[in-house]
């Protein structure tokens, strides 16, 4: 018998040197890769900002992933986690860099 593992939603905001093409790219492959749903884009402030959506094993691995090793030559200062909730199944589809 398999255990069916919780589907949760979180929101994130990385903060260091993260902006720019590269980091939305490599996140969106890597949550395509987890098979995980949802968004991430460049802010106006110089942070990178999105939403997490999948099992919670696999957001887990994505967050150390957004908290410890990011995108070629981005240097990461820190990663907030916001919003965590448990979700029934994910509100999004598929995985986006948001304009």
């Amino acid at each position: 018998m398999s255990v069916i593992e919780p589907v949760v939603s979180v929101e994130f905001e990385v903060f260091g040197k993260v902006q720019g093409v590269y980091f939305t790219k490599y996140c969106k492959e890597m949550c395509e890769g987890l098979n995980l749903n949802g968004w991430v884009k460049n802010t106006k402030k110089g942070t990178i900002q999105g939403k997490l959506q999948g099992q919670r094993s696999n957001i887990e691995q994505m967050v150390m992933w957004l908290s410890n090793t990011g995108s070629p030559g981005s240097q990461i200062e820190r990663c907030e986690l916001t919003n965590w909730q448990n979700l029934t199944k994910p509100d999004y589809k598929g995985f986006q860099i948001r304009f």
